[in-house]
């Protein structure tokens, strides 16, 4: 957030809500409120949303196109659920999307489909990302790209299956 704001890029805060009874997110409660650390920073927009992509009934593509906004940098919880919609939805809408690997974060999940480490699920949504939908980097490597003015590397579908055989 202070990079992006040293050098004019807009930052943008997502607060999930949820229903007043529900365990996570819900309306005051503590699990709902900013990180302490991020809630201290300035910044430009604040979206709430109900769904787990940061465009599904917000404002946020109308303030992004209000302000002529063409990339997106995703941070934030959980990788795979809220990241990876909000990814997709900016790269469908058109937009380069980057997502930053070290500031995203998920859990060990476990369903009727199988399992999955909180490594494991995260490694995976970072080589799908980073195969066609965003710029996947660490959050140093973004810094660099944002002082020099140079774009991250932009994924590539096809040379990222290079080689490699269909199952």
């Amino acid at each position: 957030m202070d990079t992006a704001r040293e050098h004019g890029v807009p930052v943008i805060l997502v607060q999930h809500t949820s229903p007043a009874d529900s365990p996570l997110f819900a309306a005051g409660g503590h699990s709902w409120e900013l990180h302490q650390e991020v809630g201290r920073r300035p910044y430009d927009h604040l979206v709430e949303k109900t769904m787990a992509s940061a465009f599904a009934k917000t404002d946020l593509a109308g303030w992004l196109d209000a302000q002529g906004i063409d990339t997106l940098t995703v941070a934030g919880y959980m990788t795979q659920n809220c990241d990876e919609s909000t990814a997709r939805d900016a790269f469908h809408r058109g937009m380069a999307v980057e997502f930053l690997s070290d500031a995203t974060g998920t859990l060990a999940l476990s369903t009727r489909a199988g399992s999955a480490t909180a490594k494991e699920l995260h490694n995976h949504v970072l080589v799908v990302m980073d195969s066609n939908f965003a710029s996947v980097s660490t959050t140093a490597e973004w810094a660099g790209a944002v002082r020099s003015g140079e774009p991250l590397p932009r994924p590539n579908i096809w040379a990222s299956t290079r080689g490699s055989e269909m199952d």
